[in-house]
């Protein structure tokens, strides 16, 4: 076994069943099932945290009818709440809030219900925010992998890390090599003095964009891990493209309105005292 002394805590390497140190970071998953595929990656991306890490989950899961069925596969280790939601339209940025507000740990990191990395590029950013030269750590360089409904079962079924790495060439980069979404890690208290996500975007949108572009205009320190990240395919609804015209309008330009502002404009939008 080889061990690897990492500041305060030690890594025990990534070829035997050590779990690594992670007390320090609370993972926020806000969720809706919206198909069993949808459940599936949920069950893998949290089997894989857990496997790898000693670390913090909290799902929130926001539906119309609590069927129970998350609450009865979920381990329970896991910080799992129901929230009723008659709306067709899943709030994300409010529930990540919510969430959020009620992290007590230095670091958080939020998290799509879909995403994987290996486990060396978490290890990395949550070393990058210790490090206290960084605010916020992209655990991925910008290179968005899509599995694909085939191999997206085979992880599945497998669990194994070699499944996506080994196969990724035959995977498709639907945002190019410079995404930012599907997960960032933060400081907890730069976050929340951020103003945490933006409620005016209200289902799918740019908030990754303009939550970028606000912390850029506050002066925040950003970074992001060379690696991939592996998207598990997925069916997509309502959710997963503009809802309306309106909606699309309101969402652009919120992160147009962001980009286009100083950081004193920013502050006085949001009433932040940062």
């Amino acid at each position: 076994m080889v061990i690897m002394e990492l500041n305060c805590f030690w890594i025990m390497s990534m070829d035997n069943n050590e779990k690594i140190d992670m007390a320090d970071v609370t993972v926020l998953i806000p969720v809706r099932i919206d198909s069993i595929i949808r459940l599936e990656n949920l069950i893998a991306v949290i089997d894989y945290l857990l496997s790898n890490f000693n670390i913090s989950i909290v799902v929130t899961e926001a539906s119309k009818h609590n069927n129970h069925v998350l609450e009865k596969v979920l381990p329970s280790s896991i910080n799992y709440h129901f929230v009723q939601d008659m709306d067709p339209v899943f709030y994300r940025t409010k529930y990540i809030n919510k969430m959020a507000s009620d992290v007590c740990t230095p670091y958080l990191g939020v998290w799509d219900s879909d995403v994987i990395f290996p486990p060396r590029q978490v290890v990395d950013a949550a070393e990058a925010l210790r490090s206290k030269n960084f605010d916020v750590v992209f655990p991925y360089d910008g290179t968005f992998l899509d599995t694909g409904t085939i191999i997206r079962q085979m992880y599945v079924e497998s669990g194994d890390m070699l499944v996506l790495s080994e196969l990724r060439d035959l995977m498709s980069l639907p945002y190019g090599n410079e995404m930012r979404g599907g997960a960032f890690m933060v400081n907890t208290e730069r976050y929340k003095a951020a103003g945490m996500e933006n409620l005016n975007f209200y289902g799918w949108g740019p908030e990754d964009w303009e939550r970028i572009e606000r912390w850029k205009a506050l002066g925040y320190r950003l970074k992001n891990i060379t690696g991939n990240l592996y998207h598990l395919s997925h069916p997509r609804d309502i959710n997963g493209r503009h809802n309306s015209d309106a909606q699309r309008r309101v969402s652009v330009f919120q992160k147009d309105i962001t980009c286009f502002s100083s950081a004193t404009e920013i502050k006085q939008r949001l009433n932040l005292d940062i």
